[in-house]
């Protein structure tokens, strides 16, 4: 799915610069300057010289006013950009009138304008502009001044003659505008498909130094878990019987560093196609409970509802796809209200997971960046994890990019009004998921789906 931040960059990059089109009007003012200076002092040719240099100075006044009304890297709107091209179809046809109408072989510049309006511009205005040259190479077929020659010599060109110049126009502005806009098209195609590569590989590059965190992490959080493990431990052998506050807050740390020790072992799983009991057949809603069931005890209130037919999905349970939930509902658990609703379904080709909350939803000027690391979607108005650190879009970057791993395309949006909140959409192709989390054929290699520590929230 293409990202309309996106598209809407690749319109603005496609928009002509003002200063291209200066430039490239400076060019042909200099050229019709010369041509018109030599025409009539060096052949001697009689023409209307007056009335040719007023039409020059007409386009140098335009290019003045641009450049001093105008910064270098000032992008027009097509619609102007449009009418600078017809400008410039107009001044040429009226120096043509001047000098033989579509006998003159500067005639061929008439393809000029319209080959840059095929290149930047939309393709209507381009027509209409093609359609504007077509009027303007018409009229000079039949009405025109006399082709400048020397004195006393006057060419005639027959009807059949300019009509075949006019014909050979409308060809050649057909063929170089198409040929010019299907380059165009192609070229920028080529263009936005490398940036999605490049995406892509950035992102895969942002998980890899994520792995080394998770691994680093595990590695040095055991031994200090485990000392206090076993600290905590021999205090509540030597505790006085009559301090029941202090043995709460004890079993409280034990219950903690044991939690601790198994997102460890978590982490250090997720990557692993050996996981030992692991490896379980489960069914959607085994994995929607497990999902669900830690994030119970935070005041909110979970809905969970399942629809479909009655061949519920069957599959290997994957613990990268239950890590990835996990994050979601946490997040929607962490800044709902009062309230969270899930929503599981699937037919013959698809299963949805619907996530939503009742929360202040995610904050409308980076709605279409949240997924990317380090861009945090929504305030700080949250239940859990307000140390500092918290809310860098890391957990949401690790779940959507786990959850596309196993086949999935993940989306985010806000509840439509008068709604507020959340709604995280993952959709999978049925058998991408029985696959994926089967962990057979698989989209990436496997050991790469470690990932940071799940405080890492957005």
């Amino acid at each position: 799915m293409i990202n309309p931040a996106d598209a809407d960059l690749g319109h603005q990059a496609r928009q002509l610069r003002v200063d291209t089109l200066i430039i490239l009007r400076w060019l042909a003012i200099i050229g019709q300057t010369i041509a018109t200076l030599a025409t009539y002092y060096y052949f001697n040719f009689d023409f209307p010289i007056g009335l040719s240099f007023i039409a020059i100075a007409t386009s140098a006044c335009l290019n003045v006013a641009l450049r001093l009304g105008t910064p270098r890297t000032f992008r027009l709107d097509d619609s102007e950009a449009a009418l600078l091209l017809s400008y410039d179809i107009l001044q040429l046809s009226a120096l043509l009138y001047l000098t033989g109408g579509v006998a003159n072989p500067f005639a061929m510049l008439f393809l000029a304008p319209v080959m840059i309006s095929a290149v930047s511009l939309p393709r209507k205005l381009t027509i209409l502009l093609g359609l504007l040259m077509i009027a303007a190479a018409t009229i000079l077929t039949v009405e025109f001044l006399p082709l400048p020659w020397y004195e006393g010599v006057q060419l005639h060109f027959p009807l059949l003659y300019r009509t075949g110049v006019w014909t050979s126009l409308v060809l050649s502005a057909a063929f170089v505008g198409l040929y010019a806009a299907r380059v165009s098209d192609e070229a920028r195609l080529l263009s936005t498909a490398l940036a999605a590569t490049e995406l892509v590989l950035e992102r895969e590059q942002h998980l890899s130094q994520l792995d080394g965190l998770a691994a680093a992490a595990a590695h040095e959080l055991g031994t200090p878990l485990a000392t206090i493990a076993l600290v905590t431990k021999e205090l509540q052998k030597s505790l006085p019987e009559n301090a029941p506050a202090l043995a709460d807050d004890l079993a409280l740390l034990a219950q903690e560093a044991l939690r601790c020790r198994e997102i460890l072992r978590k982490l250090v799983s997720l990557g692993s196609e050996d996981t030992g009991g692991l490896l379980d057949q489960a069914s959607m809603e085994t994995l929607i409970q497990e999902v669900v069931e830690p994030h119970r005890a935070f005041g909110v209130e979970v809905e969970v509802i399942k629809s479909g037919p009655p061949d519920e999905p069957a599959f290997v349970r994957n613990p990268a796809i239950v890590y990835g939930l996990g994050n979601l509902v946490e997040n929607a658990v962490d800044f709902a209200h009062s309230k969270v609703k899930i929503e599981a379904s699937w037919s013959r080709n698809l299963v949805v997971v619907v996530i939503e909350d009742d929360g202040p939803g995610f904050s409308q000027h980076i709605l279409n960046r949240l997924g990317d690391p380090y861009v945090s979607g929504r305030s700080s108005e949250r239940r859990t994890k307000t140390e500092p650190g918290a809310g860098l879009g890391l957990g949401l970057f690790i779940a959507k990019t786990l959850l596309e791993r196993s086949g999935a395309t993940v989306t985010t949006a806000n509840a439509l009004p008068p709604k507020t909140g959340a709604r995280v959409t993952i959709v999978w192709p049925r058998s991408a998921l029985e696959r994926s989390a089967a962990g057979g054929e698989r989209d990436t290699r496997p050991g790469e789906a470690q990932t940071a520590s799940p405080d890492t929230k957005q």
